[in-house]
């Protein structure tokens, strides 16, 4: 049986709609899948953003969590008359920050500051030694006193709190939602009151 050529232009037709109706169908995939891809970009970056903002919580947290055993322990264990919280000073366009400082003027002249942190990481040394170098320039009132460093922790690995003592840092970690000193029987912090006048 043979085609003819009427049936052969009515196949090329259907053909041509079919191809037509295909590329439609492809352009509305393509419109969708972009679509797709703008929104699924819009909600990673809002989840950047709640991502962020529960680090900066938490870190927060952490701070409100470790002031009231801090005071404490900087009140009764070392004398201090003054303990407060995110002190930030600004000189010479150059900004510090410090999560607790605390002083004494009285018999015991001395200064501790406290660095915050829920789970540090080996740089945690640098920038605590840092912030010790640093202070007496932003507080020159406090030069002539004995300056310690204490780091108070959620979570800190062994090899680095034993790193941290080495330096001569005090360590506190927390212990049923209490921070507690957590040094050697006798240990005696150092104080940087002389490196930092050096520069060392």
């Amino acid at each position: 049986m043979s085609t003819t050529s009427e049936e052969v232009w009515q196949l090329l037709r259907e053909l041509v709609q079919s191809q037509q109706q295909t590329d439609r169908q492809l352009q509305q995939t393509d419109r969708q899948l972009k679509e797709l891809a703008q929104e699924t970009d819009r909600q990673l970056k809002e989840l950047g953003k709640q991502i962020g903002g529960l680090g900066a919580k938490f870190g927060s947290f952490t701070e409100g969590l470790a002031l009231p055993s801090m005071d404490r322990i900087l009140r009764q264990q070392f004398g201090m008359e003054y303990v407060g919280a995110r002190v930030r000073k600004r000189i010479n366009g150059e900004d510090i920050e410090i999560d607790v400082l605390a002083y004494a003027n009285s018999d015991r002249q001395a200064v501790y500051i406290v660095e915050v942190k829920s789970h540090p990481r080996e740089e945690a040394i640098a920038q605590m030694k840092r912030l010790l170098q640093r202070f007496p320039q932003f507080f020159p009132e406090h030069q002539d006193k004995a300056l310690y460093g204490i780091l108070a922790a959620v979570s800190l690995p062994e090899e680095l709190r034993q790193r941290l003592l080495a330096e001569g840092i005090y360590v506190a970690q927390i212990d049923d939602e209490v921070f507690r000193l957590d040094v050697p029987e006798g240990f005696e912090g150092r104080s940087w009151h002389e490196d930092a006048q050096s520069g060392a």
